[in-house]
């Protein structure tokens, strides 16, 4: 890869995330503090990520991979997302912000895939140097963060009360206009399917990979990946406003810790993974859910502010040891033909189907544990989501049989 491409590839990942990290992490807040919406309104409003999901792999399968060069699929979905950004910007009422967040959502997941796609087609050791720009997306992500508490101090409770959290929309728009002129300048990255070779919707969202689940062990794992996401869905839904309604000093920037963690703990990853084996590792990752909730409940902005900073800090086990170490299981398992559907299918199963249930019960409790319209019993709230994740911490450890795992992977060194 040249330096160029190189440097275009990083600052695509940068923009990309950037995009994503400076409306999302606020969004229960605004939606709190400046829609007055509850909490199913607010489930309703972070399922657009699921439906996004979900619908994503059929405008990559059946458009992108097929018709188009990625990179000009990714412009027009980023200026087209700008337009959107900038009617959520301009929204008064919840009636009014969910239909363009929705239709924000259909066009923005798509493109999770085509930066990807766009990167991979000019790597030659995609395994060597993928993280190298990789790594900028989540730099991205925590610069954004940085911008808002820092910078513009736009989730202050002083510019909170004046409604200056919706310039994040207005901050998002203009960056992903940015990044849809820009993508035009990437590297060309002409369709993966060649004409007349035949897409099926299989092939699309990983029905091939269906199979696998006739291993009992990845059946344990594929559920538990289902499950694991609703409490998953609790932090990205609630975190902002919890630190907010707590009255942390700039909760958004104390927010990016965490994406500082998944760097540090995804370089410890491999060890781990390597010196204990799968399932201690994934067990690890599903411990840290449990933990961190609790630490959330008991924690509080004054003389114990430490635990919620350590609960935000332990997003990079949560995320790395449980996601990531998945992805690498699934991986092994689906041996060479199968790979890609596998992926797609605990990609459709988690951030689709999990999340989509996750936001549903975590605005359900959220109203049940509503006090006034700007409070909330977050000790009961993160009890709950503390629970789940401990039950299917337990599931897991009482099903998955890691001596059959071991006995494979011998049988296979052999």
């Amino acid at each position: 890869m040249t330096s160029t491409n190189r440097v275009k590839l990083s600052l695509m990942m940068f923009l990309e995330f950037f995009i994503w990290g400076a409306w999302f992490v606020t969004l229960g807040t605004f939606l709190g503090k400046e829609l007055s919406a509850t909490g199913a309104q607010m489930s309703a409003v972070f399922s657009t990520q699921s439906f996004g999901a979900i619908i994503a792999p059929f405008i990559i399968g059946l458009i992108a991979d097929r018709y188009f060069n990625a990179e000009k699929i990714l412009g027009i979905l980023h200026l087209a997302g700008a337009l959107l950004m900038f009617q959520m910007y301009n929204s008064t009422d919840f009636a009014g912000f969910y239909p363009y967040v929705f239709a924000y959502m259909i066009m923005f997941m798509p493109t999770l895939a085509l930066v990807n796609s766009v990167s991979f087609k000019q790597m030659k050791d995609p395994e060597k140097e993928f993280s190298a720009i990789r790594i900028w997306g989540t730099i991205g992500w925590i610069v954004a963060g940085l911008c808002i508490s820092y910078l513009f101090h736009w989730d202050s409770a002083g510019a909170v009360s004046e409604g200056l959290l919706r310039n994040t929309f207005l901050m998002a728009a203009i960056v992903s206009a940015v990044l849809g002129l820009f993508s035009f300048a990437l590297p060309k990255t002409p369709p993966a399917v060649q004409k007349g070779e035949k897409v099926t919707i299989s092939d699309i969202i990983g029905l091939d990979a269906l199979k696998l689940l006739s291993n009992k062990n990845f059946l344990i794992f594929f559920v538990s990946s289902i499950l694991i996401c609703i409490p998953l869905a609790f932090y990205y839904q609630n975190a902002n406003l919890f630190l907010s309604e707590l009255a942390v000093e700039n909760p958004t920037g104390k927010m990016t810790i965490g994406q500082i963690s998944e760097v540090l703990f995804l370089l410890l990853l491999p060890v781990f993974f390597t010196k204990y084996g799968f399932k201690k590792t994934i067990l690890v990752g599903m411990i840290a859910w449990a933990a961190r909730y609790a630490l959330f409940a008991y924690g509080n902005a004054t003389d114990l502010s430490f635990m919620l900073i350590i609960g935000i800090a332990l997003h990079g086990i949560c995320y790395d040891f449980f996601f990531v170490s998945g992805q690498i299981y699934t991986d092994s398992k689906a041996g060479d033909k199968y790979k890609s559907a596998a992926q797609g299918l605990i990609a459709l199963a988690t951030y689709g189907i999990g999340m989509l249930i996750g936001f549903w019960v975590a605005g359900l409790v959220s109203d049940a544990y509503k006090i006034s319209d700007t409070q909330h019993d977050w000790q009961g709230i993160w009890l709950v989501a503390s629970g789940i994740a401990a039950a299917v911490t337990v599931l897991f450890f009482l099903t998955f049989n890691q001596k059959e795992e071991d006995a494979l992977r011998l049988k296979g060194e052999r």
